[in-house]
């Protein structure tokens, strides 16, 4: 099925349960957070998404998009451990909400390579990922990813701001 392997069709499926849970986490509560059912899905299917990424080596051997695996589960990483404690202060939200933000970027990059050089079947529309259009394309994913993060850190920081009281 379009070049995948049984791996590569698993692979997909737990990354397109991911996303999905990403965009519930996006829309119902403005972010991803390990405190709500929808955010931990997220984070666990794309660990496994990670995890099964390390298993496929179409293009060779360990490459760009392991390496991205990688950084994705370290991200994941700090993300969650400034959710669960404050190690880093009163930066600990900001950096738990970029970080997981990051995270749903950094599944747009594969997502844009993959479907572009399979699809249409007939005649994908990249004929490798890094063309002029896919690298624009990530480009863009990438400026949706840094205004959504900018408007959630200015949601935090309105939040965490005291209510002025009328005197």
């Amino acid at each position: 099925m379009l070049g995948l392997t049984n791996l590569g069709v698993i692979h997909t499926a737990i990354a397109l349960i991911a996303v999905g849970a990403a965009l519930v986490c996006f829309f119902r509560y403005g972010g991803i957070s390990l405190r709500t059912s929808t955010g931990r899905t997220y984070v666990y299917t794309t660990v496994l998404t990670c995890l099964t990424g390390f298993g496929i080596f179409q293009h060779g051997g360990f490459g760009k998009p392991h390496a991205l695996g990688i950084l994705t589960l370290i991200v994941l990483a700090v993300a969650a451990a400034a959710g669960r404690g404050r190690f880093l202060g009163r930066w600990s939200p900001y950096v738990e909400t970029v970080g997981y933000s990051l995270t749903v970027f950094f599944h747009m990059i594969p997502a844009i390579a993959e479907t572009g050089t399979r699809l249409p079947p007939s005649a994908p529309a990249f004929a490798h990922p890094e063309v002029p259009e896919a690298l624009a394309l990530t480009g863009l994913f990438f400026l949706v990813f840094l205004v959504g993060a900018a408007y959630q850190v200015w949601r935090l920081h309105s939040r965490s701001r005291p209510i002025a009281v009328a005197a």
